[in-house]
């Protein structure tokens, strides 16, 4: 007679893996709230966890020279970075239709584990609307530059 393979363990990683994501999806709505966007006036808050298991976050930041302002996802990664880190785990964006730009894509690679999570949640809270896309860092830049096959 065979053992069944108890399925708790599948459970319990399922179940860890919906928690964490519920977590860094929060640390980013509430990030998103601290955006200083006069301009555009687009809020977009970003959550890294990182290969320790430490959540980052980070807001965009606009100025009137638009060239010195900064997303949301970068500034998650360089406060990650200040903290010691460089693995990134999973990121989380939260705006309405939130993607990174190439500059955030370029960077999320240069810091990415190679299986590392990226998920989008187009968030409208005044209309509380909310859909989740999730995807890998690998899928969101094809073709990136990369430094060792530069030379550097």
């Amino acid at each position: 007679m065979k053992k069944r393979k108890p399925q708790v363990k599948v459970a319990k990683r399922k179940s860890w893996l919906q928690d964490v994501r519920k977590k860094l999806i929060n640390a980013a709505k509430t990030a998103q709230k601290k955006a200083y966007c006069p301009y555009s006036r687009y809020p977009v808050g970003a959550a890294v966890l990182m290969e320790s298991g430490r959540i980052y976050t980070g807001c965009n930041i606009e100025n009137a020279s638009f060239g010195l302002s900064i997303c949301a996802e970068r500034t998650a990664i360089f406060n990650a970075i200040i903290h010691g880190e460089k693995k990134l785990r999973a990121l989380a964006v939260v705006a309405k239709s939130a993607r990174p730009c190439g500059a955030c894509r370029q960077v999320i690679i240069e810091f990415a584990l190679k299986d590392a999570e990226v998920i989008f949640v187009d968030w409208q809270p005044l209309e509380k609307k909310e859909k989740i896309t999730y995807t890998t860092a690998a899928k969101l830049l094809p073709k990136p530059f990369n430094p060792s096959q530069a030379g550097l």
